[in-house]
């Protein structure tokens, strides 16, 4: 389920959906063609036309952005979201377009499984989770609002570790994101330290 915050860090609880307005799609194309027959000559056929890649929106949005750990998560001390699936049980995830990290918001703006790339912190993320404030916001004004999971912290530092993360002003995150952008692996929380002075993964 999504995290829970306080007033300064909004809480996350497991609740239906999150916030904002971008839809995108990703347009798959493929064309085929065969070449036809004439009496005793030899089958003439046409290869395949090649499949294009997919078409990325690449839609860059102004958004708020806030985090949530394991610590104000719902329930409490776990890792649970709402919305498994094969890709992740748990929250979790390294940040790569392979292995974005689990994120929460509302599924009006954004459906389970919709991956955003942030510039700001070099990842991507999946939404797996849902985020009450998010929908209160869409709900009352279409506001785009994502929480991204920082890990698993319980102890006192991730909290801090949240709010340093966290800024006073909307920013840009890229809604179906192509893969192939600059990553950064590294923990945003980890052993005490937040991002970006954790240290790169064993």
């Amino acid at each position: 389920m999504s995290s829970t915050q306080d007033s300064a860090r909004p809480r996350w609880r497991s609740w239906l959906g999150r916030a904002a307005v971008i839809v995108v799609a990703g347009l798959v194309a493929a064309g085929c063609s065969a070449g036809g027959q004439d009496g005793g000559s030899a089958a003439a056929t046409t290869p395949p036309a090649p499949t294009p890649s997919r078409a990325y929106a690449a839609a860059q949005v102004q958004a708020t952005v806030t985090f949530y750990s394991a610590a104000d998560n719902d329930p409490p001390g776990s890792t649970d979201i709402a919305h498994p699936s094969d890709r992740h049980r748990t929250a979790g995830g390294s940040g790569t377009f392979e292995d974005p990290i689990t994120m929460a918001t509302d599924v009006r703006e954004i459906p389970v499984g919709g991956v955003v790339y942030s510039p700001t912190l070099r990842r991507y993320f999946v939404m797996e989770d849902d985020c009450a404030p998010c929908v209160q916001e869409w709900g009352a004004s279409k506001k785009a609002h994502v929480a991204f999971w920082v890990g698993g912290g319980t102890d006192s530092r991730v909290a801090a570790c949240e709010d340093s993360l966290t800024s006073a002003r909307p920013v840009t995150i890229e809604y179906d994101p192509p893969p192939g952008l600059p990553v950064d692996t590294r923990p945003l929380y980890s052993d005490g330290k937040c991002w970006p002075a954790t240290s790169p993964r064993g």
